[in-house]
């Protein structure tokens, strides 16, 4: 009977059904509403298609399997089925902290994965995290602004928790797990109530004007680095030497000039 009930609580922590998510969420806003889909298209459109029904701020989708999941910059997010978190949450910031979103995004993602692992990820500029040099998680921010008024913002986060990179060869040199690093399952329902509770606690921490790009900063693996841009059809090389208070990147040229780059993919000088 023992053995049961231990075998059956292991079972349940790794299941993402809203009833479980209630029953674990400790968060006073994002959460409160969920929207949990076995498979969807991509947890941003349904995201979107709430927002137009009328969904109210923190409401999450959250879904095992995305067949056109999207990532930053076009490109496609990996997944197979039951591996990760891929979550998109529903805000409704002001104007001045839609750009800190990503800032919250990724720390939310680092401070969760310390707290459940142990382990010590770093960010890459703008939010993608890494460890051990391959990222894990990566957010995306799609925002209805008119006006400058910020009618909504929808937040996506995906966090490899249980992936195996090498199953997939569009992602095999450059991605990980948080199992490939800990060579052991993780709780995907741990891991997302500890995100979502720290995604909370920085949002809230935006709304009364706390400064969270210092803690930001402090996490940015970029800084102080030789690396090349890449933005549009452009391609830039130079030194990493600091971040805005909006978050764009500081980027010196050889010839000594400033460029601000607001998004772009990083890759560091070997």
């Amino acid at each position: 009977m023992l053995l049961y009930f231990s075998v059956k609580m292991k079972h349940l922590e790794k299941d993402l059904s809203v009833a479980s998510l209630h029953r674990e969420l400790r968060t006073k806003l994002v959460g409160q509403n969920i929207l949990y889909y076995p498979v969807t298209s991509s947890t941003m459109d349904v995201a979107k298609q709430a927002v137009r029904e009328g969904a109210e701020e923190g409401t999450i989708v959250i879904a095992d399997h995305q067949t056109a999941g999207r990532g930053r910059l076009g490109r496609r997010w990996w997944a197979p089925a039951e591996s990760s978190i891929l979550l998109s949450i529903i805000l409704h910031p002001d104007l001045d902290q839609l750009p800190r979103l990503n800032m919250a995004a990724a720390l939310a993602v680092v401070h969760s994965i310390e707290k459940v692992t142990g382990l010590r990820p770093v960010i890459k500029w703008p939010n993608d995290v890494l460890i051990e040099g391959k990222k894990v998680s990566g957010a995306l921010i799609e925002s209805d602004v008119q006006d400058e008024t910020v009618n909504s913002a929808i937040l996506g986060i995906g966090l490899n928790v249980n992936l195996d990179p090498s199953s997939i060869p569009e992602i095999s040199e450059t991605a990980t797990s948080l199992r490939e690093v800990l060579k052991e399952e993780v709780s995907r329902l741990e891991m997302l109530r500890s995100l979502l509770g720290e995604f909370e606690e920085l949002y809230s921490a935006l709304h009364q004007g706390e400064p969270i790009d210092k803690l930001w900063r402090q996490r940015l693996e970029t800084l102080g680095k030789r690396v090349t841009v890449r933005y549009g059809e452009m391609v830039e090389e130079g030194y990493a030497e600091s971040v805005d208070d909006d978050g764009n990147l500081l980027l010196r040229r050889p010839d000594g000039s400033l460029l601000t780059i607001v998004a772009g993919d990083v890759t560091l000088q070997v």
